[in-house]
This record gives C-alpha cells, structure tokens and sequence, in this order.
C-alpha cells in the first residue's frame, strides 16, 4: 500500500532548541523538530514523520530568520552533518548548553533546586580540534544546489504536487550522490555508505586541509581506487589527522589490501610535500569495519607518536591513544575535577575509565597514590608509558571490564579510596560499578561526563548516599550540541 505523501508546514516559528542539536516548535500542541533552524526562525518545514506526541521535518523555506540567526562560515553547513549551530551566536550556544544540563540533572536525575555554575566557554570556536578522521569514497554525495540541478536534468520536478515528488524526495535524502567522482571527507549523518567531500574545515589548524587535499590529489592523478563502502572494494579506505599543542603532526593512512608499490608511494610523496608530519603511519584493514584497534600500526616515518603538553607534563598519543579533542579546554576540565576533589596530598584516589592515564597523571602530584582501571589494554600501556615519562612513582594501572575489575578484592588490594573520579563513556556507568563504588564509600566523587543525561542517571544511583555540592559545565565542541559537565557529591 502507498504511504501518503506528509503535508508542508508553512509558517511555522521556531521557539527553542531540543536533542542532538534540533530545534524545536509546537504545532497545535504537538512538538516539532527541524534540523539547521534557529530559535525565532519562521521556517515552512517538509514533514518526514508524523507521530500522535512529536513530527520531524527538514526545512524548505526560510520565510523570516531570526533576528538572533548569523551566516554560517563553513561551506559545507547543512550537508555536512557537524558545526548544526553555526548559525546560533556562541553566547547564545552556551547558554543552551547551561539549559541542558540544568533540565536533565532536574528531569532526569530528579535533582530540583540545584545551581549550576556559568559554563566555561572555549576561547577557540573553530580550529580547535586536534584530531579528525575522513573516510574515502568511490561516489561523492552532491551538494543540495547539485541536487536541485540534477532533479530539473531528470525531470522530477521540484512542485510539491508534481507526480515525480516521490522520485524527488527519494533522490535527495537517500541516493544523492555522483557516480565516478571520489569523495574524501565526512559521513552524512545516518548514512554509513554517503560521503560528503570536503574542501575545507574549520575545526582542526593546518597544515590539516593541505594534507587532506593532497593525499585526495595524488590518489586522483596515479589511478587509486577509493573504497566502496557497500561492495567493500577499492584501496584507499580512511585518512586520520592528529595534531599536538607541541606542534606535532601524525598523519595515520588506512588502506583496505597491501599493495605494496602504491602504498610506498603515496607515503614518500606525503614525506617529501609535508615535512612538518612527525609521525606518518600506516594500516592495513581488510575488516567489515574501520576500527583500527585490533589493526597493526607501521610506522612509515618518524615515530610511532607524537605528544601533548598540560601543566608541564608530556602526554604520548599513540595511533590508537585516546585523548580529548580540544586540547586547550581538556586542560580547563581536568582543572576543574581536581579543584572538585579538594586533594590535600593524602588521599588514595581512583580514577575509573583513566583511558591514557591524562586525568591520573594530572593529579599525581596532588595525591598519595592514584589507581587508574581501563578497559583498553594498548591505552593502560600508554598510561604506564605517560607515568614513566613524567617521572610519576605512585600511580598504578590496571586493564579489564570495569564492573569485573573494580571488586571488593580489588579495593582490598588497592587501598579503600578516598576520592574516585569518573570519566566514562557516553553510555555512563554500569549499576554494578555504582555498587561496588557505594561499598567502597569514598568521601568524594568527581564525576566528569560528555552525557549530561547519563550522567544524571547515574548520579541517581549514588543519591541515597551522596549529596551533589557543585556542577560545572565546559563547552569542548563549539557549533555542537556536545557539552562536558562535572558534578561533584560528597558522601553524607
């Protein structure tokens, strides 16, 4: 049976924002969430699904913008699926992000009348990011002008009543994209096999565009196949940026079979255009899946890593390293958890999900010894490695599952906390991590989270016990939704 074309909204006004970066309007009632709009915007939105309690929708027109509604700077705003809040002043980001946190902590984890501290704004709103991974692809999304054209070149019609809308519709939001022409850049969001080609992007410094542009140019020129990302063919597979506050530049080329002559030649010519790369490696990934974890390294030139700088500690960031993105915020976000933990010199502390050991280093000196627990063995090696660099004798590292590792034996061994500090994942902690860090009864948790809403959640699990006595929020991801939050609670 045919699904009933969705009517156009017209003159709908955006009144807030919402999850992931939407904004948001209500429709007799009924909420509304529209991508790439801005509180104040009258909008006239396609409906793409309708529910009895919520409808989405794309834009179709702006009628009026928002008197608060500023150009984007990027070229590729609205295809490419980062930076959705460009168009919103960053005071005005801040303070929706300050929101976020106020109403989950409240709807979420139940804690009414809390204050929130003013967030820690970044100094750097682009540029910013050390790290960014493109992915190459055999066929090339197509810009939306690209689209309009390619629609009026096949007569599909861009009428809403037009027969072909159907056709349209299916063209722009699913198959846009250019056969024989190659793309190295970002996924489109909600599509694994769409890739948006970029030119340039504002998030991390030089010489990053440069790089991206060459390798896509070399490849171009000498017949290298990129990858197909449903057929799982071609050679050139991803391309992963890394550049350090010291000046370091990692540059890691993924490759998905070893053919070996035009692997060697594409590094030499990387070596000899870009002298500045200090690390310039290699892998070779025949997997379903572009995850490099379980993936051998080979160091191409120069080393095998390079290294990040905070509070005159030297950090190794290895291919595999975790380490967060905006360097110059990171080192603000640790400040604030170890300000939250008060250290006086003499406390055991735990600090869980330690990753590379960055948040257990930083606070080494502060303590009479710090445990850190990881899931990921290479990243605990990198943290015995980080340890050893900056002469640090009281820290110990310890890899495994975290509701397996930290048990009741293992606090024995270790020595009861005195002060743990959380930095988990997005999907927070696991029940059985909140109970065994309830036995082990710390005086004072830091809980330091990318998910405010998780970490709500989980901050509900210790509230029997903890009363929460500061939050901080820090903006990593300027343009994002994303925002950082700290929430100490001491024990009653």
């Amino acid at each position: 049976m045919k699904q009933k074309k969705l009517p156009v909204l017209e003159n709908i006004t955006i009144t807030d924002v919402a999850a992931e970066g939407k904004a948001m309007a209500r429709v007799d009632g009924v909420v509304l969430f529209v991508p790439f709009a801005v509180p104040g915007d009258v909008v006239n939105v396609q409906l793409t699904k309708k529910r009895s309690h919520f409808m989405e929708g794309y834009i179709t027109q702006l009628v009026a913008p928002s008197p608060q509604r500023i150009a984007p700077f990027c070229e590729h705003y609205g295809t490419c699926g980062g930076c959705k809040w460009q168009p919103l002043p960053y005071s005005e980001q801040l303070r929706y992000k300050q929101q976020q946190v106020e109403d989950q902590l409240t709807r979420i984890g139940g804690f009414e009348g809390l204050k929130v501290r003013p967030i820690i704004g970044s100094e750097k709103t682009t540029l910013y990011r050390n790290k960014l991974e493109f992915t190459f692809s055999h066929k090339r999304w197509m810009t939306k002008e690209e689209m309009e054209i390619y629609l009026k070149e096949c007569h599909c019609g861009l009428d809403p009543q037009s027969q072909n809308q159907e056709m349209a519709d299916q063209v722009r939001h699913d198959s846009g994209v250019k056969e024989h022409e190659p793309a190295l850049g970002f996924h489109i969001p909600m599509k694994f096999d769409k890739v948006l080609d970029i030119n340039s992007c504002h998030l991390q410094q030089e010489p990053s565009n440069a790089i991206r542009l060459a390798v896509k140019k070399y490849c171009m020129e000498n017949g290298y196949e990129f990858f197909d990302l449903r057929a799982q063919t071609g050679l050139m597979r991803n391309l992963t940026i890394r550049t350090s506050s010291t000046g370091e530049v990692m540059v890691i080329v993924v490759f998905a079979k070893n053919e070996e002559g035009k692997i060697g030649a594409l590094m030499r010519h990387l070596q000899e255009a870009f002298p500045k790369i200090t690390s310039l490696l290699y892998v070779i990934n025949s997997k379903r899946n572009d995850t490099i974890g379980d993936q051998e390294i080979i160091c191409f030139a120069g080393r095998d890593h390079i290294f990040e700088q905070m509070e005159g500690l030297r950090f190794k960031i290895g291919a595999k390293s975790f380490y967060q993105t905006n360097s110059e915020q990171a080192y603000r976000l640790y400040g604030v958890a170890r300000d939250f933990a008060r250290l006086t010199g003499s406390e055991v502390v735990y600090d869980l999900y330690t990753g590379t050991g960055t948040i257990a280093n930083f606070i080494a000196k502060d303590v009479k010894k710090v445990v850190g627990v990881e899931y990921v063995k290479e990243a605990i090696d990198d943290a015995w490695a980080n340890a050893r660099l900056n002469g640090i004798g009281n820290a110990a590292f310890y890899a495994g599952d975290m509701k397996d590792v930290l048990s009741d034996e293992f606090v024995a061994q270790n020595g009861k906390p005195d002060v743990v500090v959380l930095d988990p994942p997005r999907a927070g902690i696991h029940p059985e991590v909140a109970q065994t860090i309830l036995r082990a009864a710390p005086q004072r948790i830091v809980y330091v989270s990318c998910n405010p809403a998780t970490q709500a959640r989980d901050l509900a699990l210790l509230a029997e016990r903890y009363t929460i006595t500061a939050v901080q929020p820090v903006d990593m991801f300027p343009h994002t939704h994303h925002v950082e939050n700290v929430v100490v609670v001491e024990r009653k």
